[in-house]
């Protein structure tokens, strides 16, 4: 073994610019690979912190107004939602959901005291559900329970950046808060896994509609179903949009009237996007690796015409054809294997020093998680790359291979 790799450096240094050169290409083709696989790593990674912090399979529905008459009533008129909505949908559909939360929302920002510090917050009412579909990092205490919605309690959940202005460095925890002079104890904080600076305020959603006279109106609802692919969660969204418009007497032509986002639909169009993008690097990338394996089976042959005689001298002596295959796929294998193998060295050194400084900013800049966000190539794209190496080696010294091993000893005698 340790014969053979003398061999090979030995002959390679007879050639150090050619063996250098096409080193290089191969080197340049997989470290172009690593660096482009890592970087489309981490935009995917920045598209899925964009869903980070809400069920992969939610659907949000809003109401609007109607588009089309029908029914004997015209169009332009304004869909409410209510009680009544959310528990027809949850009675019908309870097989195929998971978690689901009505909301309630105050009018415009409500106005929020505590002692002398005042601010204008986004106030909703929500079921303890909610946290299981729109998904935050508890940080402190606890979320809104089943108590707390059956006993209409006045309680509050909010967000840090709240915390931080109403109460600067004191534990808001069972501290009482105003909410338009009303008062609510605090039982929780949060942080927003999407965006650490979002100022949310959350309160029981019977609490809310009692306290703020919202009847049994409701905002919004949110559906956390069980499907497991995009069909089947369209299938409930449509099934769902046609429950409410039969319920709200809405045309089956007016796609106006109901509002619907379907998360899974979404999260599955970027995957497919990302896989698109994958595909592309992976085929720039072998193709860069194809030009280096005929720049490595170019030199291949003419070592192989530069060593006729030695190979000559070889089979006189009684050297097998596959021996001398042997030899030459050795080299060949080696040259591949070690350039590409510091190519990938290489990307991956530099895609982990990239992953650190964008934590870095990060640190200081959460947005820009939701972009770009953790570049990196991992253990399997590696080992594939690995693999692509060797294959590329073989592929790179099977024809001068061929040419060694169908030399004749008498002509190669006689080469000059």
């Amino acid at each position: 073994m340790i014969d053979s790799i003398q061999e090979i450096l030995s002959t390679l240094k007879k050639n150090k610019t050619r063996a250098i050169m096409t080193g290089f290409s191969i080197a340049w083709g997989i470290f172009m690979l690593i660096l482009l696989l890592g970087s489309g790593k981490g935009l995917q990674n920045g598209m899925e912190n964009n869903f980070r912090s809400t069920s992969k399979n939610a659907l949000w529905i809003w109401s609007r107004r109607t588009q089309v008459a029908y029914d004997g009533i015209k169009a332009g008129r304004y869909i409410k939602f209510t009680d009544d909505d959310m528990k027809a949908i949850s009675d019908k559909y309870k097989e195929d959901i998971d978690n689901f939360s009505g909301r309630f929302f105050l009018r415009g920002d409500a106005a929020i005291t505590y002692n002398n510090e005042y601010g204008d917050y986004f106030v909703e009412g929500v079921l303890p559900e909610f946290n299981k579909i729109q998904m935050f990092k508890q940080i402190s205490g606890r979320y809104i329970n089943d108590p707390d919605i059956n006993k209409f309690r006045k309680v509050i959940v909010i967000s840090l950046p709240v915390v931080k202005n109403l109460f600067k460095k004191e534990n808001p925890i069972g501290k009482y808060l105003k909410i338009n002079g009303i008062p609510f104890k605090v039982i929780g904080t949060i942080e927003d896994y999407e965006d650490k600076e979002r100022k949310r305020v959350y309160i029981p959603l019977s609490t809310a509609k009692r306290v703020f006279n919202g009847g049994n109106r409701l905002s919004e609802m949110a559906i956390a179903t069980n499907a497991l692919s995009v069909e089947e969660n369209k299938r409930i969204e449509e099934s769902v949009v046609k429950t409410l418009s039969d319920r709200h007497h809405i045309s089956p032509d007016d796609k106006q009237a109901i509002g619907i986002f379907n998360t899974l639909e979404h999260f599955k169009q970027a995957q497919g996007v990302f896989a698109g993008i994958r595909i592309f690097v992976w085929v720039i990338g072998i193709m860069t690796i194809i030009a280096g394996i005929v720049g490595v089976s170019n030199i291949m042959i003419i070592l192989v015409k530069e060593r006729t005689k030695e190979i000559g001298i070889r089979k006189a002596i009684g050297a097998s054809p596959w021996s001398i295959i042997r030899l030459i796929l050795s080299e060949s294998t080696f040259i591949t294997i070690f350039a590409g193998f510091f190519g990938l060295v290489c990307g991956m050194a530099l895609l982990a020093g990239a992953s650190a400084f964008i934590q870095h900013i990060a640190s200081q800049n959460p947005e820009i998680e939701r972009s770009f966000y953790n570049p990196s190539a991992d253990f399997d794209v590696a080992f594939t790359a690995l693999i692509v190496l060797v294959f590329a080696g073989i592929i790179a010294g099977y024809i001068p291979s061929q040419k060694a091993a169908a030399i004749k000893p008498i002509e190669a005698l006689h080469d000059e």
